[in-house]
């Protein structure tokens, strides 16, 4: 019994103890500041030269999101600065981050690109090729023959995602940011011990942030009885000094056997197939491809499973597609993360989305938190007359995060975007689709963290049924949801104004 209790709070411990620890080196900070202030003028100075030094940097560098910490180290100049200096500033010669680029470069060796493909979206989509070049460039190839099922319910991709892990021969791949205890994992676990006993090769990457109540060392072991490979993404209590414990893995992918990958918004929760209510009816997205361009989400799945060890090698020609698929359309899966900053492609492909729309461009994401790049693409296109239209929670699952959402409808209804609130329940759902010719599902949220601090993935989409599919989920969606009024927006009471601005300013670090 006791055993039981130490697992089940193996993770609220965990988490409080690095909580503690970052919280006394912001107390620490302060207390410095204080005595600085008081019996070493000379030091005190010396520190706030280097404050205004730094904010002169920020206000130079390209990356907008930087002005969020000029104000906050302008108004906290002494624990401000240091703040910055452990959380908000690149490292780019940092270890950590070569790591993950000489991990990119080996997985690059692995995918090319098909010229004929290349050629051939070239002439069949023009209006938006320049995409699926920046991606390309990026390093993420285009795929012919893959067929796509777009899911618009969680509830609906999982139970496919069940049947096919129950035809696994070969090998099961599965990263996820969020696992729970309940219905979803419980189905799961049930499949992948039944897998693994068929002779099936079973590896499972989470996100330690993501799954610190069920990540104890009695789940580690019992994977590990069940014959499954198991590993942790960046552990919470590591580096915390440095804060790299702030850059999470924020993917979803499964990809079975080579020949069937999905990802999108969905996690392993119960929540997310709504077998339990948290906050009314939650609703997500997803993709199931078949074929092709599986390559690219396996060879993802395996350069993040590199990344949890220093100098593993893995032969990934082991597992290539050995299926062929006669499809229509073309997919282009991709991913970044913080060591791709400030050219991250994960915003950029968002960026290119936003500023190639010449008809409409429809999004739906939980998190509206943007910074001024963003801002203003969307802003131009409403402006260009292009029909914008955003779809965000009604009923949110982080009141702060809610709050930033709200502080950014004004500038964007009086460009003449359309934003709307889905009623029924929490939108986790992050979708992007245009002009009635390419779309993009997956993993990110339009918000710093998807865009700086987490490594995330999605799939480009063009000239198929399921960017159609995409549409049509999004107009029936627009039926639940109730469009903000400027008038009613400009209203709102003063103290949410207040705790709004605020907070807003918080944005790089929400």
């Amino acid at each position: 019994m006791r055993s039981i209790i130490r697992s089940k709070y193996y993770g609220i411990i965990r988490a409080v103890t690095v909580a503690l620890a970052f919280f006394l080196q912001i107390i620490t900070m302060c207390i410095m500041a204080s005595y600085l202030m008081k019996g070493f003028f000379e030091l005190y100075f010396i520190l706030e030269l280097v404050s205004v030094i730094t904010v002169f940097a920020l206000v130079n560098d390209e990356e907008s999101y930087k002005q969020g910490w000029i104000l906050i180290i302008l108004m906290l100049p002494i624990s401000g600065l240091f703040l910055y200096f452990m959380w908000g500033r690149k490292r780019e010669n940092s270890p950590y981050y070569q790591r993950f680029r000489d991990l990119e470069i080996d997985t690059a060796k692995y995918l090319k690109q098909d010229e004929r493909v290349a050629t051939n979206i070239q002439q069949e989509h023009p209006n938006k090729v320049q995409i699926s070049r920046y991606l390309r460039r990026s390093g993420y190839p285009i795929y012919d023959g893959t067929k796509v099922t777009y899911y618009k319910v969680g509830e609906d991709m999982l139970t496919a995602m069940l049947d096919d892990l129950r035809k696994a021969e070969k090998f099961i791949f599965m990263e996820y940011f969020i696992v729970s205890e309940g219905r979803v994992w419980d189905e799961i676990l049930e499949v992948l011990t039944q897998k693994v006993k068929e002779g099936v090769e079973v590896k499972l990457l989470f996100d330690d942030f993501g799954t610190l109540r069920i990540n104890t060392h009695a789940f580690r072991r019992d994977m590990e009885s069940r014959g499954i490979h198991m590993r942790v993404f960046n552990p919470i209590h590591q580096d915390v000094t440095r804060m790299t414990f702030n850059y999470r893995n924020h993917q979803k992918i499964t990809v079975i056997d080579g020949n069937i990958g999905y990802t999108g918004g969905i996690n392993l929760a119960d929540e997310y197939a709504n077998y339990i209510v948290r906050f009314g009816h939650w609703k997500d997205t997803g993709v199931r491809l078949v074929g092709n361009g599986v390559w690219s989400l396996t060879c993802f799945f395996l350069e993040m499973w590199r990344s949890t060890r220093k100098a593993e090698v893995l032969d990934y020609e082991k597992y290539k597609p050995s299926i062929q698929v006669e499809e229509d359309g073309f997919v282009q899966p991709f991913m970044g993360g913080p060591h791709r900053n400030p050219t991250n492609p994960i915003e950029g492909a968002y960026t290119r989305m936003i500023t190639k729309a010449r008809d409409y461009i429809y999004i739906t994401t939980p998190y509206l938190v943007l910074d001024q790049n963003m801002l203003e693409d969307l802003r131009s296109a409403a402006e260009s007359e292009v029909d914008v239209r955003i779809i965000v929670p009604a009923i949110y699952d982080k009141w702060y995060v809610y709050m930033v959402n709200v502080s950014n409808y004004g500038k964007l209804i009086e460009a003449g975007v359309k934003i709307y609130e889905y009623k029924p329940g929490f939108i986790h759902a992050k979708n992007v689709i245009a002009d009635d010719e390419c779309a993009i599902c997956g993993t990110i949220n339009t918000d710093y963290r998807s865009f700086y601090h987490h490594y995330e993935c999605g799939v480009f989409m063009s000239e198929m049924d399921a960017v159609a599919k995409m549409k049509q989920d999004f107009m029936e969606t627009l039926e639940q949801c109730e469009e903000i009024q400027f008038d009613k927006w400009k209203k709102r009471p003063y103290h949410q104004k207040v705790v709004q601005s605020a907070l807003k300013l918080l944005s790089p670090m929400l």
